[in-house]
């Protein structure tokens, strides 16, 4: 049973106060409906703060703003992962989101027609649990990991700051996604460098470049990415099963740049052979330094609830069959491929938001305004205005739990 005496009711209670939970929270409050956001970290926008010195995000700072608020830079400028950071937490002072910052939550459950939320000392009882945050939460490093010599520097990405953080001599660079390729590129002046993984595929434009500029945005980004690849066509989930088992395609780095900068693809890292790194063709490298750009695990077994498939939780784009009031939001290919961007995070949390408000109204005995395919909320004109979002690096969209 649940001890009211030490919880703290919340009807709507948002875990993550990333980009996600925050569009969340803005579309809580243009309806009035009473909520909470709560996040791990110290400051709001420290996921984006805690990323590497150079990352910058993929979209420039004009399709960079979430709902109701533009990103405060000149449109073709592309801002660095700390001005993002800075941006969300303006984002939340704006519109008096209520957010606590450094509650780590440590399990979700259900008890009765409620679910229990634990923190530390916090406890809350909410009839409504978004859950708004990235699959990112674990970082993942191969067991045989631990067989490499200790003289050799292992990193994961998620610890990357600057090449500093190296000894001298050469890299192995494991995964060949975006961070991988944006990591090698910046180390290349510095060591010999080999990336090792499969090639998931590239742009064929820069974003910087006028055709990204020109096309990117208006095709790949609002079209493609937002209306043609989603759960609700036959292109999307398949696109869909590709991306979320191998990963997407490169953005900004495409193969020839990492040539040009003199890194190495080799095969994928197979295991650990003396001490050091061997690869799949059997070749053994001598290295000083190992960079783990292998991706992260879910990181959702804190959730105590019966929800949980190998590559994601179980959901119908964002929504929970089976424990009503349980949503997630900022999960990659949630219901677009944009839905772990900004430019995507924003149609998602509307969507969420509006099934919120159905439960709310219909416990309150007055009618929904929300359409009943449940795609588009349907409600009266706000007094917020609708602003353009941009895509940023799904790697480093995530909020923190812890």
């Amino acid at each position: 049973m649940i001890d009211a005496s030490r919880s703290e009711r919340i009807e709507t209670l948002v875990i993550g106060g990333g980009q996600a939970g925050l569009s969340v929270g803005y579309h809580l409050g243009r309806r009035g409906l009473p909520f909470l956001i709560v996040d791990g970290s110290e400051r709001i926008g420290d996921a984006w703060r805690q990323r590497w010195d150079s990352l910058r995000l993929f979209t420039s700072a004009r399709y960079d703003g979430l709902d109701g608020m533009p990103f405060p830079a000149p449109p073709h400028y592309f801002p660095t992962k700390d001005e993002m950071g800075d941006f969300l937490e303006s984002y939340a002072e704006g519109f008096q989101l209520p957010v606590r910052s450094g509650v780590r939550v440590e399990r979700l459950s259900r008890q009765g027609d409620h679910f229990v939320v634990s923190a530390g000392l916090h406890r809350f009882v909410a009839d409504n649990v978004v859950v708004a945050m990235a699959g990112y939460q674990k970082p993942h490093v191969p067991s045989f990991a631990e067989e490499l010599d200790s003289g050799i520097v292992q990193l994961h990405s998620s610890d990357y700051r600057n090449p500093a953080q190296l000894r001298e001599g050469p890299v192995l660079l494991v995964g060949a996604g975006n961070s991988g390729s944006e990591i090698a590129t910046e180390l290349a002046p510095h060591h010999s460098v080999r990336m090792s993984g499969r090639h998931t595929g590239h742009l064929p434009f820069r974003p910087e470049g006028p055709v990204g500029r020109f096309l990117m945005v208006p095709f790949v980004l609002r079209v493609l990415f937002h209306r043609l690849l989603t759960v609700r066509t036959p292109l999307g989930r398949k696109a869909r099963a590709k991306i979320l088992g191998k990963g997407g395609p490169l953005i900004r780095v495409r193969p020839k740049d990492l040539a040009r900068a003199g890194v190495e693809w080799v095969p994928r890292t197979a295991g650990v052979q003396d001490g050091k790194p061997v690869l799949e063709d059997g070749r053994v490298l001598d290295v000083a330094n190992v960079v783990w750009c292998t991706g992260f695990h879910a990181g959702f077994d804190w959730i105590d609830l019966p929800i949980h498939d190998p590559l994601e939780p179980r959901h119908r784009s964002g929504i929970v069959e089976g424990q009503p009031g349980l949503y997630f939001v900022g999960l990659h290919f949630l219901h677009a491929l944009s839905s772990a961007m900004v430019h995507g995070v924003g149609r998602d949390a509307e969507r969420i938001v509006g099934q919120i408000e159905r439960r709310h109204l219909a416990g309150t005995g007055e009618r929904s305004t929300v359409d009943a395919n449940d795609a588009h909320p349907v409600h009266p004109a706000q007094a917020m205005p609708r602003m353009n979002r941009g895509m940023i690096d799904p790697g480093a969209a995530s909020a923190t739990r812890a």
